[in-house]
């Protein structure tokens, strides 16, 4: 009965709660809390985002069909552990969408869109000079995501977001050091070459620079740690 009354309750709001734990997983991931290899216990989660396992298999099947989650028989599902093949594939899959990408936000560049990545370009300096890591992080992260939200493509924003998610475990994996792996200088450069509608120096700028992110990795595993989920989850 207990069960029963458990699923009735996920019932109203289910497609918010998947969505909750897809994003919490993602921006852990996205923030390098959470490690490739680690185990994502379904109690575990249910209990952090107050989810049945049904919404929790749920989600995690979806981050699946991304390729950020392995789901292994009769083990259960762990943080992704891209292979250096995989991670040549992500940055060549980047390097053709996001320079067509580029294109686009060109042809949708307003004062509005362009305002916006400027703040953006702010809030990155600012975490810079913070030395706050884990917000670099994301912030990297997102701009190549707003960029793409500008470009107004909702297929190659989708396939990037997936992209961008599986660039921040490879870049957890194989980074050579812990110089940021996504500096606000190149992107200042691209937002001005878009501002000015320099399609060629805005491909050119970002081809350069995700050449540069995977230069800066090389083909060594790092171990796993042991992570409570709680404590990525919760941001404790």
């Amino acid at each position: 009965m207990a069960a029963k009354t458990r699923q009735k309750s996920d019932a109203p709001d289910a497609s918010d709660r998947v969505s909750r734990i897809r994003e919490g997983v993602t921006a852990a991931i996205l923030e390098h809390r959470l490690l490739p290899g680690t185990k994502l216990g379904e109690d575990e989660i249910g209990e952090i985002y107050g989810a049945s396992r049904t919404l929790v298999r749920t989600a995690l099947q979806q981050l699946a069909h991304e390729g950020i989650v392995n789901i292994e028989k009769n083990r259960g599902a762990f943080v992704a552990r891209p292979t250096p093949a995989d991670a040549r594939e992500v940055f060549e899959a980047r390097r053709l969408i996001e320079l067509t990408i580029v294109d686009h936000a060109i042809d949708a560049a307003s004062p509005a869109w362009l305002d916006r990545l400027q703040r953006h370009l702010t809030e990155e300096r600012e975490a810079e000079l913070r030395g706050d890591a884990r917000a670099s992080v994301r912030l990297s992260g997102e701009f190549h995501r707003l960029v793409a939200e500008m470009s107004g493509h909702s297929i190659y924003l989708g396939f990037l977001k997936e992209l961008i998610a599986r660039s921040s475990l490879i870049i957890l994996l194989y980074r050579r050091h812990d110089t940021p792996a996504c500096g606000t200088d190149h992107h200042a450069g691209i937002v001005e070459a878009i501002g000015r509608r320099d399609g060629e120096a805005a491909r050119a700028l970002m081809l350069s620079h995700l050449q540069e992110i995977e230069a800066e990795l090389f083909l060594k595993e790092l171990a796993a740690g042991d992570w409570r989920l709680a404590d990525v989850l919760l941001g404790a």
